[in-house]
């Protein structure tokens, strides 16, 4: 059992339909058939929605998304329309909220790997492959690998895995062609990111994308390498053959896994609410990846 522990009740906007409660996102449409993304401050782990809120979080996945768009745009569109609050939108919608276009999506998660971590490392562990692709001996956690990999996922729903796929399936899921084009854009843009990201001090050891189409143009959408669909690890700190420090939620999980939660995961109970200090170390390391990714002073 998992999902929500307190499953939020919708906020109501004259003029838009509410379509969507995500694990951390709200979507709706506007009277014009464009989408409107909500990215609230929410978090999750270990497939659970926890009851506690991390302050600014959804601003700064919806400003680092933004950021990083504009760094993509010349190797691939995206589906932002406009940053302006829907009429009627209450003020904590903002700098929050993305207007978008709304796409044929891919129901495919299109990962990029370019170092060996979390579900990669256990398949590889087991069979030396990851997705079905080879890798060469002698590789531990953290280890960069040879070239970076494509290693799709099927899309889950909230409180379930998502689940590795071959490149075979995918192809035979949505056809050869969109295959073939998911595979080159999400390497194309992992390694333009990883550039970008190497340059700030942050080593982007994987993340993954979504993509729909806009007619037969293929599409980056939803949000794009935060700390909640990446791993960013601190370059001077990378040491292969251990778990990494990284700039994302690992305070919450720690904490959930330690003595002090009470909490066990192997249980069908909902994770108790999270302490103060967690929420404000949290916190910090999301300001901290978009600052020094954007080289701008969080506001």
């Amino acid at each position: 059992m998992s999902g929500f522990v307190e499953k939020p009740e919708p906020i109501q906007v004259p003029g838009l339909v509410h379509l969507h409660t995500g694990k951390v996102r709200e979507l709706y449409q506007n009277e014009a058939g464009d989408l409107v993304m909500v990215a609230s401050d929410r978090t999750s782990a270990f497939d659970w929605v926890l009851p506690t809120e991390i302050p600014d979080k959804g601003r700064v996945l919806t400003q680092l998304s933004l950021w990083w768009f504009d760094q993509l745009a010349d190797l691939v569109p995206n589906h932002v329309l406009s940053t302006e609050l829907p009429e009627g939108a209450p003020a904590d919608w903002a700098g929050r909220t993305l207007v978008c276009k709304s796409l044929r999506m891919v129901p495919v998660e299109a990962v990029a790997r370019g170092y060996l971590t979390g579900s990669g490392l256990a398949e590889y562990r087991e069979s030396r492959t990851v997705c079905g692709l080879a890798l060469p001996e002698g590789l531990v956690d953290g280890s960069e690998l040879p070239a970076p990999i494509f290693t799709p996922a099927t899309k889950a729903a909230v409180g379930e895995h998502d689940e590795n796929v071959s490149y075979e399936e995918v192809a035979r899921q949505v056809g050869a062609e969109t295959a073939a084009q998911l595979r080159q854009t999400t390497l194309a843009v992992y390694s333009r990111a990883r550039s970008i990201a190497r340059d700030r001090g942050i080593i982007l050891a994987d993340t993954k994308f979504e993509f729909g189409y806009e007619g037969d143009t293929l599409v980056l959408a939803d949000e794009v390498l935060t700390p909640d669909s990446s791993r960013f690890w601190p370059a001077d700190q990378w040491e292969p053959g251990r778990a990494q420090p990284s700039f994302d939620k690992q305070f919450v999980r720690d904490w959930l896994t330690s003595a002090e939660s009470g909490w066990d995961r192997a249980s069908e109970q909902p994770p108790p609410p999270l302490p103060e200090e967690i929420v404000a170390a949290t916190r910090a390391k999301y300001v901290e990846a978009y600052e020094r990714l954007t080289g701008t002073r969080w506001a």
